[in-house]
């Protein structure tokens, strides 16, 4: 268990020796929530990198700094996780571009990242608090709904939220989406949670259901 980011920060060091090529990181989950004290804990290191050849120039230098390979869990059923590598307390996920259920580090997720830190060949960048709560109605882990209404009470920019999930929809053409993230998005409400835009996803669910009736008829 990883108890603070100074923790996730000298490792981020230490694997930077040991790159031989310029990396950009982008990390998402409970490890952005510890960095701001939403989190007294996390589990797992979650990476997202843009390119193949940052995603095995990372994984060379985590082999070479003894993490092991790791096969994913059922608990992270429908995530595409590309490597899972543990070292005592130390576990990385480590994506290239895609994330969960097929979404990708989209240029707009970039470009909201905030850059923490620059090493000699590592940037480290936070994904938005809003790309993250996206990111954790994905899956069906019961801690990332907690999570979720940690982030929307620290304030969100929900438009934010709502145009990422049509660009997503978009570039992969899986409006199904729209009933996932519909789902938990539910659940959030009912459990008190205010979605300024759950009107106009209601909508876009309502359409998406009726396109898949006409095209079964």
């Amino acid at each position: 268990m990883i108890l603070n980011f100074k923790q996730i920060e000298e490792l981020f060091k230490e694997i930077d020796t040991t790159l031989t090529y310029p990396c950009k990181v982008f990390v998402i989950g409970g490890a952005v929530l510890l960095y701001q004290g939403l989190k007294p804990a996390t589990k797992d290191i979650d990476i997202v990198v843009d390119t193949k050849k940052e995603f095995f120039e990372l994984e060379k230098a985590l082999f070479f700094r003894d993490f092991k390979s790791k096969l994913p869990s059922i608990e992270y059923k429908g995530m595409d996780i590309s490597q899972i590598l543990i070292r005592e307390d130390f576990r990385i996920d480590l994506f290239c571009k895609k994330v969960c259920r097929g979404f990708s580090l989209s240029k707009e997720m970039k470009q909201r990242a905030i850059k923490i830190f620059t090493l000699n060949k590592m940037s480290v960048f936070l994904c938005s608090n809003e790309d993250l709560f996206l990111f954790k109605t994905l899956t069906e882990r019961e801690g990332d709904l907690e999570d979720c209404i940690s982030l929307a009470k620290k304030g969100l920019q929900w438009e934010n939220i709502l145009n990422e999930l049509k660009v997503q929809i978009n570039e992969s053409k899986r409006p199904v989406w729209l009933t996932l993230v519909g789902e938990r998005l539910d659940i959030l409400e009912e459990r008190g949670l205010v979605i300024p835009f759950m009107n106009e996803l209601n909508e876009m669910r309502e359409k998406y259901f009726e396109d898949f009736e006409k095209r079964m008829t």
